[in-house]
């Protein structure tokens, strides 16, 4: 370390929560740098479960200071939310950071996203519905109200009032809802601000000065690379940019400030909400690898698309991405599998296609092709070296690295902390 930069490698929910707590453990810093409370991390350590949505996954960790970068949108009752739970079991919050120029979710977000996906009807984009989109056009739009707007009262009450004039009017006129009022909102967020103030600060310069100091900092990523607003399956993408050069401009600092740069891959493909998926299972081995896995969203609870390991994404995710290596996760899941497939290219229209299309339209139309492995029957999850996997998992591992040229550096064998090591 002392600069990581960690990140999703597929379509997000590849296990990054306890692979950033695990690298966090030798982190003086972690840092959240784009995305909002439509991200979620799962960490399970000392046998408990932990789901946090806006603050770094570091919080496990004592000694760690966790920045929620200027590129996040903040919910204030949600990250309060948090902070209390994260309280109420004994962790600590002294050492979270939130930055002044992080832009404020507010509940005409939240009510234009809901109202906006029910108007595409059929054609809507499976969002969560948390604002986070309509916070991030506004920040395009530069209206939006940030932290350091919030936690000045005129200077909030004068944008809130503008800003909600506008928004009523596109609820009520445009899409047939009920207008918000302005003291309710104001009363609310004036009691969040209150409570977050003595956390916010200019995390830019807390970053640049850990790193100058040649502190550990870990880049924590939200979502993954697919979702990318440039570079995933647009429009099925989130509002920001959750691959390495997001962290630049989410968290204020240079890109050659980024020593390593990870991507956590799980050993399979998941993706929530809709898009094309050329690896899908709709069999007993999709369902399979779904209630193995326990694969249901963090944030939503919705049921994860399920299919095999689709080495076409994992090598964009090493050109887009700058990857110097993989964290490969949820590796056990594959155990009792017979036989294996990985898909090493796309075939269409009598083409072999090796790198990922750029228009959904022509991913729609692709066809997997496949490389059939022999599975593995051993329970794996205790499993703490790599010479110690079957066969069968070391050949499933050594195809990834030749076909994506990018080495596994980490390896998960199950969702405990502890069931994680280095491959070498």
């Amino acid at each position: 370390m002392p600069a990581t930069a960690l990140v999703g490698a597929q379509w997000g929910d590849e296990g990054k929560g306890k692979t950033i707590d695990i690298l966090a453990a030798k982190a003086d810093m972690v840092v959240r740098a784009q995305g909002g409370c439509n991200a979620g991390h799962t960490v399970v350590a000392d046998g408990v479960t932990h789901k946090l949505h806006l603050i770094p996954s570091g919080i496990l960790n004592p000694a760690t200071v966790n920045v929620i970068g200027n590129g996040t949108v903040v919910t204030p009752g949600i990250l309060l939310r948090e902070m209390d739970e994260l309280a109420s079991k004994g962790y600590s919050l002294k050492n979270l950071k939130l930055d002044a120029r992080a832009h404020v979710i507010l509940p005409y977000h939240i009510e234009l996203d809901i109202l906006a996906e029910a108007a595409r009807g059929g054609a809507d984009l499976g969002t969560t519905k948390n604002g986070i989109g309509p916070c991030y056009m506004d920040k395009a739009e530069r209206v939006g109200i940030r932290v350091c707007d919030l936690i000045d009262p005129a200077v909030f009450a004068e944008k809130l009032k503008v800003n909600l004039a506008v928004k009523n009017k596109l609820i009520t006129l445009v899409y047939g809802g009920k207008a918000l009022d302005f003291e309710k909102i104001y009363d609310e967020y004036c009691g969040y601000a209150k409570r977050l103030k003595p956390y916010v600060t200019d995390t830019s310069v807390l970053v640049y000065n850990a790193i100058k100091a040649n502190q550990n900092v870990l880049f924590e990523g939200a979502q993954g690379m697919l979702l990318d607003l440039d570079m995933g399956t647009y429009p099925y993408v989130t509002s920001s940019h959750p691959v390495t050069g997001g962290f630049c401009v989410g968290a204020g600092i240079g890109p050659t400030l980024i020593d390593d740069c990870i991507g956590v891959a799980k050993a399979y493909t998941t993706r929530v909400g809709k898009g094309p998926f050329p690896t899908e299972l709709l069999d007993e081995i999709g369902e399979r690898l779904r209630r193995v896995g326990a694969e249901y969203g963090t944030t939503t609870g919705r049921p994860r698309r399920c299919g095999w390991l689709d080495l076409v994404i994992l090598r964009c995710a090493v050109r887009v991405n700058g990857l110097t290596g993989f964290a490969l996760s949820k590796l056990d899941t594959l155990s009792g599998i017979d036989t294996l497939k990985v898909c090493i290219a796309y075939k269409k229209d009598g083409e072999t296609l090796y790198d990922f299309p750029t228009d959904i339209r022509d991913l729609e139309g692709c066809e997997p092709v496949y490389v059939e492995m022999a599975g593995f029957g051993e329970d794996i999850t205790g499993v703490r070296t790599f010479d110690a996997l079957p066969k069968a998992c070391k050949r499933y591992i050594e195809l990834i690295e030749s076909e994506t040229g990018c080495p596994i550096r980490m390896i998960g064998v199950g969702q405990d902390r502890e069931q994680n090591f280095d491959r070498n």
